[in-house]
C-alpha cells in the first residue's frame, strides 16, 4: 500500500520534540549532577566556528520513516543547521544511497547525530518490516494492523511507521475502542454480557470481541459487534469462521503471525490480520551519517 500523509498524519510537533528533548538530555546526561553535565566534551575538542557538510546513507535496503524526529534533534540543537531530504517517509531506500545532506557547525552536527540516528533506525525498522508484511498479502483484501505492543513512549511514533510501511493503525490505547478479549470475557460472565455493559457504558466506542472457537464467533455475530478477533485459529478454521460470518462483521486474525505464515492466513478470506511483531521484533536500520 502508499503511504498517506493525509491519512495518517505525524504526532503533534510538540510531543516529538518533547521526545527529542528528552533524547538529548539523556545524551548530554543534562540532570545527572556530574561535572560536565549538559556537554559533549567530544565535540568541544571541534573549534566552535568550524562549519561542516554531511551526508545521510543508508547501508540497507529500508523504508524510511522519521524525518520529523530527526529534524527536530537539530533543531534543538542549532536552528541554522539546514537539512536536504532526498528521500521523503515511506520511500524505499537503496543500499549506500545518500538520503539526507547536512550543513552547519560541526559540533552541533556531531552532538546531534546518535540521537538523530536512534530516531530514524527504529522507525524506519518498523516501516520496513511493515512493508515486508503488507507485501506478503498484497494479492488479497487482506490488511495488516499494529497493536499495543510498542516500545514504551514511542507509540504515536511507531503506529506512524506502521503506515509509512503500507500498514493500518489499530486502537491507540486503552481509550478509543472496547476491545474484549478472553479475561474479560471471564470476568464479565459471557460474551453476551460483556458486549451489552460495553453498550451501555460506552455507546460512541466501536466493540471487538475475541474469540478462540466457532461457537464463541456465532455468539459474537448474534451480539452484532463490529469486528471480531480470531485468536489463534489454523487454517481449517479461519476458512470456516470466515465461512459462517460471510461478510456480516469485519474478522480479524492473530496470533503466531510471521512472514511465513501471512499468506495462508490472508488467503482464508479474513479482513484484516494483526501482528505485534511489527513494532516489537524490530532490528534498526544500518543509517550512517558522514561528514564530506
Amino acid at each position: 500500500m502508499t503511504f498517506n500523509p493525509e491519512e495518517n498524519p505525524l504526532p503533534a510537533i510538540e510531543d516529538i520534540q518533547k521526545q527529542v528533548q528528552q533524547a538529548l538530555d539523556e545524551d548530554l546526561g543534562t540532570t545527572s549532577g556530574q561535572p560536565h553535565a549538559g556537554k559533549d566534551v567530544s565535540a568541544l575538542l571541534i573549534d566552535e566556528k568550524q562549519q561542516a557538510t554531511a551526508e545521510l546513507l543508508c547501508r540497507e535496503e529500508a523504508v524510511l520513516c522519521g524525518h520529523a524526529w530527526f529534524n527536530a534533534t537539530f533543531e534543538l540543537l542549532d536552528k541554522t543547521i539546514q537539512l536536504n531530504w532526498l528521500k521523503n517517509d515511506g520511500e524505499r531506500i537503496k543500499v549506500n544511497e545518500v538520503i539526507c545532506k547536512i550543513t552547519g557547525p560541526a559540533r552541533q552536527i556531531l552532538t546531534a547525530e546518535r540521537t538523530a540516528l536512534n530516531f530514524l533506525q527504529t522507525l524506519s525498522a518498523t516501516a520496513s518490516i511493515t512493508a515486508r508484511f503488507t507485501e506478503k498479502i498484497q494479492h488479497t483484501h487482506c490488511r495488516i494492523l499494529d497493536t499495543r505492543k510498542t516500545i514504551p513512549g514511542l507509540r504515536l511514533a511507531q503506529k506512524y511507521a506502521v503506515a509509512c510501511g503500507g500498514g493500518v493503525n489499530h486502537r491507540i490505547g486503552l481509550y478509543d475502542m472496547v476491545l474484549i478479549k478472553e479475561n474479560h470475557i471471564q470476568a464479565a460472565g459471557s460474551i453476551q454480557q460483556a458486549v451489552a455493559t460495553a453498550r451501555l457504558k460506552f455507546p460512541g466506542l466501536k466493540i471487538e470481541v475475541e474469540v478462540e472457537t466457532l461457537d464463541e464467533l456465532e455468539q459474537a455475530i448474534t451480539a452484532q459487534v463490529d469486528r471480531i478477533l480470531l485468536d489463534n485459529m489454523d487454517i481449517t478454521t479461519l476458512k470456516k469462521a470466515v465461512a459462517i460470518t460471510a461478510g456480516q462483521i469485519d474478522l480479524e486474525a492473530s496470533g503466531n503471525i510471521d512472514l511465513q505464515t501471512i499468506a495462508s492466513i490472508a488467503e482464508t478470506g479474513v479482513d484484516y490480520i494483526s501482528t505485534g511483531a511489527i513494532t516489537k521484533h524490530i532490528q534498526a536500520i544500518d543509517f550512517s551519517l558522514r561528514f564530506k
